[in-house]
Parts: structure tokens; sequence; C-alpha cells
């Protein structure tokens, strides 16, 4: 019979030091490579097969609350009194029930479900009240430290605050991942003395309650320190970035995806990338990408929420909430975003711009345009400067053009407006009305020439 574990993640610190202006911006909502800091927590618990997770949150509780809300129950610490006063606002759920529950902290983004997984196994099969994963540093400055005995026995935790100057030599720390006999941890919670240097009820002081009431107490070391990193300012936040960027990336590496220069390149954790594709330099694939097969995604290439299919060719583009099919040319420098779609052989050249723009087969738009809000038929040529005026100051407006259609340099197309199949548009011209199939559109003022005139405009500038 499979035990009952449930979850608790703590994510109502203030994260005074990360220094942020916005109140409403809680610290585990700081993103890390696409992903919020609480997100990548989560994302680790999920392959664990938990009950369910309770993210507790506080400061900045509506912004964490947007993001934990579909994969875990979320609870209010409305005063911020300490870690052990978090864990009791779980009470009313979790409170006399068997089971087991795991502790996790909702600011370290590095922790991996190999490692969550162990600590839990490690308590079920050892029979532990309570399991502990420790690590060993270097530079323990800060960090709780496992006090034993000298043969090893296990007597407590003692916070850098309360530490003596023997004990801040101690280099094996607590690195705030716990699990606990259910019942045994809400019993004693209320048992809490406050700490005397801040009055705060801390979590470690279960373990001295635990190890004094003679119950079964564990640890289990993860196997990498960086795992274990919170994200306290903005400079430990670049430091997990840098460690979860080398992380992905060598994965990518391994699978048969080339990366030429992995210091300069950020994949979010999620991405897929087929085999004998190429990354150069400067990339960001951000969100849900998909890329298949033997694809050259060219240096400074942003790519968002978007899938692109086998061997294509993508130069120095912005790609965001797109789709790609096959033998397309995009960029360089092209900006494809708001769930923009392309179909197969297209070729979306320089400074070209799609907002939720719908092209089908052999779509060309070579050169510096803006197409928004629209669909175009396969095998249209869209000329040199073309732009879709697709919003009047209110509302966004949709343009259908037809297939076979050939648009000449420097169209105009005020949305909405619907051109049908075969019809060529004069180059110049400035569109607002349906043009019918098969016919030729040209809306432009005939030219007029006035000689002299640049010595009358001279004379009235005062350069002449």
């Amino acid at each position: 019979m499979k035990p009952t574990i449930n979850a608790i993640m703590m994510a109502a610190g203030k994260g005074t030091r990360m220094k942020s202006l916005d109140a409403t911006k809680s610290k585990v909502a700081f993103d890390l490579l696409g992903v919020p800091l609480v997100r990548h927590v989560l994302n680790a618990l999920k392959p664990m097969n938990i009950d369910t997770v309770y993210s507790i949150v506080g400061h900045g509780g509506e912004t964490t609350e947007r993001i934990v809300k579909d994969d875990s129950v979320v609870v209010w610490q409305r005063e911020q009194k300490g870690t052990g006063h978090a864990i009791m606002q779980v009470a009313p759920y979790l409170a006399g029930k068997q089971g087991t529950t795991l502790i996790v902290s909702g600011d370290t983004p590095l922790i991996t479900t190999a490692s969550l997984q162990h600590l839990v196994d490690t308590h079920l099969e050892g029979n532990f009240d309570l399991t502990i994963l420790t690590s060993v540093v270097d530079d323990p400055f800060g960090y709780g430290r496992m006090v034993r005995t000298k043969d090893g026995k296990l007597t407590g935790i003692v916070e850098e605050i309360n530490a003596t100057d023997e004990e801040k030599n101690i280099r094996e720390i607590n690195t705030g991942f716990y699990v606990f006999n259910n019942e045994k941890l809400f019993r004693y919670l209320n048992e809490l003395p406050p700490n005397p240097k801040n009055g705060e009820l801390n979590i470690t002081f279960l373990v001295k309650m635990f190890i004094e009431q003679g119950f079964h107490v564990g640890t289990d070391t993860v196997a990498s320190f960086e795992e274990t990193l919170g994200t306290n300012d903005r400079a430990q936040l670049a430091e997990a970035r840098r460690i979860l960027q080398k992380r992905i990336n060598h994965q990518h590496m391994v699978n048969g995806v080339t990366i030429e220069n992995p210091d300069n390149t950020f994949i979010s954790p999620h991405v897929t990338i087929g085999q004998d594709t190429v990354i150069q330099s400067g990339v960001y694939l951000i969100g849900d990408v998909s890329i298949g097969v033997g694809n050259l995604i060219g240096a400074n290439s942003m790519i968002e929420n978007s899938t692109i299919g086998n061997r294509n060719v993508i130069e120095s583009s912005k790609i965001i909430d797109s789709s790609l099919g096959d033998d397309n040319h995009v960029g360089p420098n092209a900006h494809l975003r708001g769930h923009t779609k392309i179909a197969n052989q297209c070729r979306i050249g320089n400074f070209v711009e799609l907002k939720n723009a719908v092209l089908h087969d052999s779509v060309k738009a070579a050169h510096l345009t803006y197409l928004g809000d629209c669909e175009i038929g396969e095998d249209t040529n869209v000329g040199c400067g073309t732009i879709i005026a697709n919003y009047d100051g209110k509302t966004k407006h949709h343009t259908s053009i037809g297939k076979h259609v050939f648009m000449g340099s420097g169209t105009t197309i005020i949305s909405p407006v619907t051109i049908a199949d075969e019809v060529i548009i004069a180059a110049g011209s400035t569109i607002n009305e349906n043009v019918e199939k098969r016919a030729m559109a040209i809306a432009r003022s005939k030219q007029t020439n006035k000689p002299g005139f640049y010595d009358h405009w001279m004379k009235k500038i005062g350069k002449k």
C-alpha cells in the first residue's frame, strides 16, 4: 500500500535583500530562465507522486498564489513569525493525520527530483520520525550547523545567530529540507519555544525536541550542495542562473545538440531540441519551445513559446508564441510573436515583424515589413516595406489576403480588408477597401513636380 506523502513548500518570505521596488512581487516570483523560482521547486516535486502540495504564501502572496495555485493548495501566513509558524498554518489540513510530510523551500530552484526522492526514500526505509537533508561545505556562514557528539550522534541544529565560536566551525549544515512523521510534526509544533534572539518559531527547534523525546532522527547528505542554494538577493539569483544554465546546456549537448557557446546560451528547463541542431552564440530559448532536428538557430536569436520543425535556418530572430513548419527561412533580425503560425517553405527576412499572423505555404516577406492580425494565403509575395495597419486606436482589426497575391513595395493595408486570390497590389498603394479576385489595386495620388521649388524652400528656411 502506497504511503501517504504530502509536501509543504515555504514561499512566504519577504525577500528584503532582493531590494525590489515592486511591493506586490514576492521573492519566489523572480524569473530564472523563463520560470519563476517557486515554479522550479514545484516542477521538481511533480514526478514524485506527492498526494498534495501545500504552498505557504505571505509577502507578495497574490503574485505567488497565481503561480502555484494550479498545482498546490495555497495557505496564507499573514504574519512572518518564523518557519515553524509557517508550517502551523497547514494544521487545518494535516494535523492529526497519519503519513509523511516533506518540507521544502520555494527559493531553492536548483533542487532536483532525484535528491528529493532520495531524501524521502531514506526516511521511509529507515523508519525515521524525522530526516534532515544536510550538506558539507567549505564556508558554512549563515547556515544552521548540525551539532553531533564525538561518535557522530546528532544532538541538534544551531542557527548562526545562536552558534558559539566552536559551533560556527562545523562544516555540516542544515539545507532546510525535512521529512517528518506527520502526526508527530503537528503535535510538537504547538510546543515550539520562541527563539530567544528574535522571538520567531523556528522549525530547527523541533529537531532538538524530537531528539529529547527519543524519536528516531536521521540525516541524508545531498550529492551536490549547489542543489540547495537559496536565492536571497540578485547576486545569488545570477549564480543560480549560471548553474542551471550549465546543467541544461550540458544535457542538450550530451543528447546530440551543438551549442557553440554554452556560456552565452540561455535555455528554459523544458525546451526540447532535436539532434544535429546547431545553436549559435547569444541564443535565448524561453518557455515552451520545441525545436526539431537539423536546425540552425543563428546568433542572438530569441525564441519564446514556439514550435520549429525540422531543418530550418533561423538567423538572428526573435520568435515568441509562434509555430513554424518545415523548410522555412526566417531572419536575420525578424520578430515573430503573438501566436504567429508559419506553415512550410516560407521566407521571413530582414527586419520583418509578425504578430498574430497566419502564413500558409511559400509566403515570402523578405524585407522591412509589419504584418499584424492577418492571414495570408499560399505563394503570396509581400513587398519590401509593407505594413498592415491593424489598430485604429481602440480595436485590433483582421485582414485576410488570398493566395498567389503579389503585393508591391511600400504597400499599406488599412484593416479590416479582404484581398482575394490572384491579386496584384501596385507599389506604394494604400488599400482600405476589399479587392476582388484577379484584379489589380492601385491607390496613390498623381505625382506633381514643381520646377524651381528647391530655391524657394532654401530661402524660406534661411539657408540661401
